[in-house]
């Protein structure tokens, strides 16, 4: 087994002069079944040091690194490193409209958590740090990784927070999303409201390693909730609508040098369009619009009266003055597009290209109204990251 020498350039940054000092593994002399993980880790450690000049030698670090993979197929992040890729795996997520605030990301280490009673303690934790009063921080919670000998936690909610979605009969009560985590905690023994309501919050199910899942029933007082009014339309109330101010993503790995964190749920905070045009407006989901269109003495008889448009509209305006009212933060699709166009600029000026998946930056509702909609983007993939896990 040998390293490639690799000798610096008269113009070669202290950077370059460093990994020529390093090495490089030579592919064909990896180690059986570990060429990817050097190789992974190779790529992150030198963007970290790269976007880090103080994080101390280069050379050592590696070193450090391959003596761990060549020992146990793996090896440790420091915490500095840790938190780097979980802000750059936000920074590379393409689908996202608001990584212009990528770097205030708050990361609590929990890498020695993989008790499922432990994970779901920490997670009522990381919603009341997140929540926050209603001034929603950026935040990730990461657990322990997967390695070579066993596979780390799993989280199976799609959110930390979620409602149900029953079906007694041939109509849906509730979030027609979450028919199969439902179905699933109460095959574990959850038994939910009764009569079943159209939000009754989900326990969250963990799958600790070798373990039988296990749920968890939320404290109500980690579950901050807004109830939706319109700030011109008295009826609205009536709908008995309400949606929940953090939205933590807890189906996604978090993917750094070769290392998975199969449980890091992380969260920014909501744009309206994602409550008002999806969540509550779409068909399979709470299918709102013609109840609301109804009332508003629309007729629903042909989309050519544009029903659809004046509902979603007076359901985007209902999420955003409720938020307000509330004092939680939330943000509007068009302050987030132009935000989005910034963070692109600055990115350029880092010498960083940003990827982007147009049908996700693009709003669902007003798209061609927004700055967004009147370019294209280059979507590709980038590590660190976010990955959505299997079914």
């Amino acid at each position: 087994m040998r390293w490639l020498a690799r000798q610096p350039s008269a113009n070669a940054t202290p950077l370059q002069a460093d990994l020529a000092d390093v090495g490089r593994w030579d592919a064909d002399d990896a180690l059986p079944g570990r060429g990817e993980p050097l190789a992974a880790a190779e790529r992150f450690i030198t963007l970290f040091h790269e976007e880090n000049p103080g994080a101390g030698a280069l050379a050592d670090r590696m070193r450090q690194v391959r003596g761990e993979v060549k020992a146990h197929g793996t090896y440790l992040h420091t915490p500095e490193e840790l938190a780097f890729a979980a802000r750059v795996a936000w920074r590379n997520s393409s689908r996202c409209i608001g990584r212009l605030y990528w770097r205030t990301l708050r990361v609590r280490d929990r890498r020695q958590v993989s008790a499922a009673d432990q994970i779901a303690a920490e997670c009522v934790n990381h919603l009341r740090e997140a929540t926050n009063g209603g001034q929603i921080r950026p935040m990730i919670t990461v657990f322990s990784p997967d390695t070579p000998a066993r596979p780390g936690p799993r989280i199976l909610n799609s959110q930390l927070i979620g409602y149900a979605g029953h079906q007694p009969g041939g109509a849906v009560i509730g979030d027609a999303a979450h028919l199969e985590i439902t179905r699933l905690a109460r095959e574990l023994g959850w038994r939910a409201s009764d009569p079943p309501g159209r939000f009754d919050l989900l326990p969250l199910i963990v799958q600790s390693p070798g373990l039988p899942r296990a749920w968890f029933e939320l404290p109500r007082d980690a579950v901050l909730e807004v109830p939706l009014g319109h700030p011109d339309m008295a009826w609205f109330r009536e709908l008995r609508l309400r949606w929940y101010a953090v939205p933590v993503i807890s189906d996604m790995y978090l993917e750094a040098g070769g290392i998975r964190y199969p449980a890091a749920p992380f969260n920014g905070w909501y744009m309206c369009t994602e409550i008002g045009s999806r969540d509550l407006g779409d068909e399979d989901r709470y299918n709102q619009l013609p109840e609301i269109a109804t009332r508003m003495g629309l007729s629903t008889d042909n989309p050519r009266t544009l029903w659809k448009d004046r509902a979603v509209t007076e359901l985007n305006v209902a999420v955003l003055h409720s938020y307000e009212m509330c004092r939680v933060k939330i943000a509007d699709h068009h302050t987030e597009s132009e935000r989005f166009l910034a963070h692109i600029e600055k990115e350029q000026r880092h010498g960083r290209r940003c990827p982007a998946d147009w049908s996700w930056i693009v709003p669902p509702t007003a798209g061609s109204t927004t700055p967004v909609f009147h370019r294209y983007y280059d979507d590709f993939g980038a590590s660190p990251n976010f990955y959505r896990h299997a079914s």
